[in-house]
């Protein structure tokens, strides 16, 4: 139930739709005489997509998510890696019989690192299909698994987990399937952004793991204006840092982490 919930929540709270939603319904108030609330939502709107696009608004809130959990130095011996789905694009990687990357395709280059970095290493890819509506699509772990052997990474070493929808799930299905031990190394590689949430969500599994943070969106350096990258860029840094605090908020709530913000162990 929590995984439809938070699917249908962010499909109506997604910034862009939002607009969209909001200007629709300044149409109705419009066509209901209601001229005043119909002008002043437009602009409310109008202004809202501006800043998103024109500013450095996204990134801002992006940096001290990525910036919670810094590079560790590198281990000496390592039990194994979980690197977090969300690299591939399943459904067109099943239509084109190939191995479709994202945005966030620097989770599977930094795995293949770690692989030859750490020869003994297990490699657990976590991810099945996060959507909703996913007929037809590849699941996540399998995508990263035909890249990963196409890169020289031995089939045997990896672990593959694809049943998982979310952040949430990965962690505990992930744990039930490694069993880790008292005293082991395990990395976990996902986005800086999304290291927060996802320290958290292993944390509350019962699985200590040391954040590996790759894929970073900002540069730490951004001021409030001159964004990088355009609009487009502006608005998708908003989507995904509003994504995240309101997943970490949502995941504080519903009780399945401790800490809203989580810190490094030590901190």
């Amino acid at each position: 139930m929590f995984f439809v919930v938070s699917k249908l929540f962010w499909l109506l709270a997604e910034p862009l739709n939002l607009a969209i939603l909001l200007l629709l319904l300044a149409v109705v108030l419009r066509l209901l005489h209601r001229r005043r609330a119909a002008w002043t939502l437009v602009a409310a709107v109008a202004f809202g997509l501006a800043v998103a696009a024109w500013t450095n608004l996204g990134a801002l809130m992006l940096r001290p998510l990525e910036d919670r959990f810094p590079p560790p130095p590198a281990p000496a011996a390592v039990a194994g890696i979980v690197v977090l789905g969300g690299a591939t694009d399943g459904s067109t990687s099943l239509a084109r019989g190939s191995y479709q990357l994202n945005d966030a395709a620097e989770r599977l280059v930094e795995a293949a690192v770690l692989a030859r970095r750490y020869p003994e290493a297990r490699i657990v890819l976590s991810g099945g299909v996060g959507a909703l509506i996913g007929e037809g699509e590849e699941e996540d772990a399998v995508t990263s698994e035909h890249m990963l052997t196409a890169l020289g990474v031995a089939a045997e070493r990896l672990v593959i987990e694809k049943k998982s929808r979310n952040t949430y799930e990965n962690a505990v299905l992930t744990k039930a399937l490694v069993r880790p031990q008292p005293g082991e190394v395990w990395l976990l590689v996902t986005s800086a952004y999304h290291m927060p949430r996802s320290v958290a969500l292993f944390r509350k599994a019962g699985m200590d793991v040391l954040a590996w943070p790759v894929d970073y969106r900002t540069t730490g350096r951004e001021g409030l204006f001159t964004p990088r990258g355009g609009s487009s860029r502006g608005l998708a840094n908003l989507s995904t840092a509003i994504h995240e605090w309101i997943g970490l908020l949502a995941y504080r709530l519903a009780g399945k982490i401790d800490s809203v913000f989580p810190a490094p162990a030590g901190s």
